[in-house]
């Protein structure tokens, strides 16, 4: 392990890694995100990428229909959310280079079905979008350390992806902390990556020295946080009104929801829900989260029964 220096404060620390630890119940289902690789070019729709979009509807929809959707189908939602065939058809190769979509012909019409892995990080990640549950100072924290050979970089830039994925701050150089309610996830997650050997991990609780409160603002970015919240807010609040004040299309509501969730699906993977006590006052992050929740409370089934219209139809 690293000869790492550790800031001025102290941890009571107990070793999670490798033992039992239950798992909090703090997701339900629905989608998530995949690893994205931002060096390849790729057309935008508003803020969001043709291939997130596509995520976002096998989520939703092929998962319900036996992890298949025809092209014919596919390539007609996307055209609602305001992305072309050529567009579609270049999203897909991406994503099936990447093992995300793999092609799969039934009854000789063409479609794809989300990869066996990818099934997997959606069935994880689903609830931290949907439902996920905030820390409180009673759940402690976890605490990370890692070293990982010169020669394997590429392990080294990976482990730090999924760290911030997972919601984890830095401390100090090559120390993570995270809310202590992360800890079996973390663990889950490293290990099926093939992580796990670099790394070791502790629980435990804040003794001292100094403010915590102040201690997470150097951990994490709050404030860019903040200013993502601050947007959704701004996008998707007069949508909620519009909703809540009449009933619309449901084809409307398929572009809306679609379009919304995509743009939300982000941001739990950059919030590591610390404990509300930790948080500046009036943290917008709880408003946008019950805005969320209202959006997909008004927008959820009109846009299921539009896909399914266009997927039986």
């Amino acid at each position: 392990m690293w000869d790492v220096p550790i800031p001025q404060y102290a941890l009571s620390l107990t070793t999670v890694k490798g033992a039992p630890y239950p798992r909090n119940t703090y997701y339900r289902k629905d989608v998530t995100r995949t690893v994205r690789n931002t060096s390849v070019a790729e057309p935008q729709i508003g803020d969001v990428q043709p291939r997130e979009l596509i995520v976002t509807i096998y989520g939703l929809y092929a998962r319900a229909e036996h992890n298949w959707l025809s092209v014919a189908s596919l390539v007609r939602l996307m055209s609602e959310v305001g992305v072309d065939e050529p567009a579609v058809r270049s999203s897909v190769s991406r994503l099936k280079r990447r093992d995300t979509l793999r092609s799969l012909p039934i009854d000789g019409a063409t479609g794809y079905t989300l990869s066996p892995s990818s099934l997997k990080i959606l069935r994880e990640g689903d609830a931290r979008i949907f439902d996920r549950q905030r820390a409180t100072l009673e759940d402690g924290w976890v605490l990370l350390v890692f070293s990982v050979p010169e020669t394997e970089r590429d392990r080294r830039h990976e482990l730090r992806t999924y760290l911030t994925r997972l919601g984890f701050g830095t401390a100090a150089p090559g120390v993570w902390v995270a809310p202590g309610n992360l800890a079996q996830e973390a663990q889950d997650v490293l290990a099926r990556r093939g992580l796990d050997p670099y790394v070791e991990m502790f629980r435990g609780n804040f003794l001292a020295y100094g403010d915590v409160k102040a201690k997470v603002r150097q951990w994490w970015d709050l404030e860019e946080l903040s200013s993502r919240y601050a947007r959704f807010i701004a996008s998707y609040r007069p949508v909620a009104r519009r909703w809540g004040t009449r009933t619309l299309a449901d084809q409307a509501a398929f572009r809306e929801y679609v379009l919304m969730l995509t743009v939300w699906r982000r941001l739990p993977y950059l919030d590591p829900g610390l404990p509300l006590e930790l948080l500046p006052a009036r943290w917008n992050g709880v408003t946008a989260g019950t805005l969320f929740a209202e959006l997909n409370t008004l927008l959820r089934e009109p846009a299921r029964r539009h896909a399914w219209s266009v997927i039986h139809g």
